[in-house]
């Protein structure tokens, strides 16, 4: 069962060490462990609902409740404080496309506000109901998760949009296929999810984003069914794809979907190896990732990242071993861990022309075991935001992506920017980053911060909001993109007009009234909202 107030199951923990505690308490400060309110008593806040009954939707507490939040730090200070004050009305769990369109002629006669659901894993507000007059619904799309029709000859798979990751690639596996989508949210996120929102896998170097898999489908919106045909190429017009890609449930509900699949992999290796600097990595990085070379995975770490990493690794005698080899071969404080993937027929040929780079780069190879060991466990690592709570401590991350030329000073001065954000109240912060994707022409990075939790809530939100508010702004300032793989959700809206223009905003405000003209779906999502202050 999912926890209702923090990620992932409730049998599944991930337990650190004394030595990571003392690491933290050394950095940040010691803590006092988080509050954690009960269910009960979030469930006696639930206003009455509002909505007129109807046989597909349910307005039962509990599930309301559930329905209410996904996984930003503001959902989890709402949530752990018992402070949460908005929920749907009612939701409702279609289990067919003809459910769909009944749910959404419902809610255009009855003024009522639809939110679509995929795992509830938005890290960023997607799916909250906000604040007015009209009834709120949310549309769980969970019970739609067949893989309804493989096309072997075309490597073409079409899938109803609910499908969580696991599901959707057990039914491929059992076929030989894959689609290679792994983001860190994939054991609960979901197919309709992804495409709303651009997702990002983890090994989208070999296998491509969400939008390089996308071939077409369909989304039912209140004017009416999208249909997009999975033509390998065309040259008709605008893509339409692409205004379904990232609409984030402002234009309709995406019912199904057809996406690119791949074979099965022959093989496929996960290797470490460390630079003696941030900057030496980065340089082997851009020149691997201009080599063409058939690697699915690129993962650079910073010095901060990597120093993390190895104390919460929890193997202290290995570790001790790796830092001595290391010292040895002249790495120290600044080294930083790469972590690659190889995935294809010619992995030994592969990995070793990427050896050659990095090493021209002073990178140290240590072996396939860290690799082996980080994918593993790669689904595992958003559990330590329940226990790292439960000792004190608040985590979030935030990601964009930068032209090369901007990359260094870029995330020089988003680090900056966090680690000192909280001095004026005395707080400390812990912040790394790593590159999680490498292009020809840029790369994405991504940022983890920790800090302490307030004893009350709006305290801890402020800390927030000043930490997120420098770090987005910071981001526009050297040129890069509000968001590369997270969506832009109530976070990023304040900031989205910076990145797309005044009449790149209109375009997206028309294209919403065409497909949604009695403005049903998501209000308050990716087009309305306040400007940057």
């Amino acid at each position: 069962m999912k926890r209702w107030n923090g990620w992932g199951s409730e049998k599944v923990d991930f337990p650190v060490s004394d030595a990571a505690k003392t690491y933290l308490a050394d950095i940040i400060g010691q803590a006092t462990a988080g509050p954690s309110a009960r269910f009960e008593s979030v469930l006696k806040h639930i206003p009455r609902s509002r909505l007129k009954p109807h046989p597909l939707i349910s307005d039962d507490s509990s599930l309301r409740l559930l329905h209410a939040c996904g996984q930003s730090l503001p959902d989890w200070i709402a949530l752990r404080f018992g402070t949460v004050d908005r929920f749907p009305d009612g939701v409702a769990q279609p289990s067919s496309e003809q459910d769909v369109e009944e749910l959404i002629n419902f809610a255009r006669k009855t003024g009522t506000n639809l939110i679509p659901y995929g795992g509830g894993t938005s890290v960023v507000g997607h799916i909250n109901p906000l604040p007015g007059d009209r009834p709120i619904l949310t549309v769980d799309m969970n019970r739609m998760s067949r893989m309804n029709h493989l096309d072997e000859k075309s490597h073409l798979a079409t899938f109803a949009a609910g499908v969580t990751g696991p599901h959707l690639e057990a039914q491929l596996r059992a076929h030989g296929y894959t689609m290679g989508h792994f983001p860190q949210s994939f054991e609960y996120s979901t197919l309709g999810g992804w495409i709303a929102t651009r997702s990002s896998g983890q090994q989208s170097l070999y296998y491509g984003r969400i939008e390089d898999m996308f071939a077409g489908g369909r989304i039912i919106t209140p004017a009416g069914k999208l249909e997009l045909p999975p033509f390998p190429a065309s040259a008709a017009g605008p893509d339409l794809r692409h205004i379904v890609l990232g609409s984030e449930g402002r234009l309709g509900i995406i019912t199904q979907a057809t996406m690119r699949v791949t074979p099965l992999a022959e093989r496929e290796t996960f290797h470490a190896v460390f630079f003696p600097d941030w900057a030496s990595g980065v340089s082997a990085v851009q020149q691997i990732a201009r080599s063409s070379l058939p690697l699915s995975m690129l993962r650079l770490h910073d010095a901060a990242e990597s120093r993390t990493t190895l104390v919460f690794a929890g193997r202290e005698r290995i570790v001790r071993i790796l830092e001595r080899l290391l010292q040895a071969r002249g790495l120290e404080q600044d080294k930083c861990l790469l972590l690659f993937a190889v995935t294809g027929q010619k992995v030994w040929r592969t990995r070793r022309s990427t050896l050659e780079i990095a090493r021209d780069c002073g990178g140290v190879y240590v072996g396939r075991r860290m690799g082996s060991e980080w994918r593993k466990n790669r689904f595992r690592t958003p559990f330590l935001r329940n226990t790292l709570w439960d000792l004190g401590y608040a985590v979030d991350t935030l990601e964009s992506a930068f032209i090369w030329k901007n990359v260094q000073e870029a995330a020089d001065s988003i680090l900056h920017g966090l680690r000192h954000g909280l001095e004026d109240i005395g707080e400390k912060v812990l912040a790394f980053s790593h590159i999680s994707r490498a292009y020809n022409t840029g790369a994405s990075l991504y940022f983890t911060y920790i800090f302490r939790i307030a004893p009350d809530a709006d305290e801890t939100l402020s800390r927030w909001k000043k930490l997120k508010g420098t770090a987005s702004r910071t981001i526009l300032a050297h040129g890069g993109t509000i968001s590369h793989q997270h969506g832009v959700g109530a976070d990023h809206l304040p900031y989205l007009e910076a990145e797309k223009g005044k009449l790149g905003m209109q375009a997206l405000a028309t294209l919403a009234r065409t497909f949604d003209p009695e403005k049903i779906m998501n209000r308050g999502k990716l087009i309305d909202g306040r400007k940057q202050s």
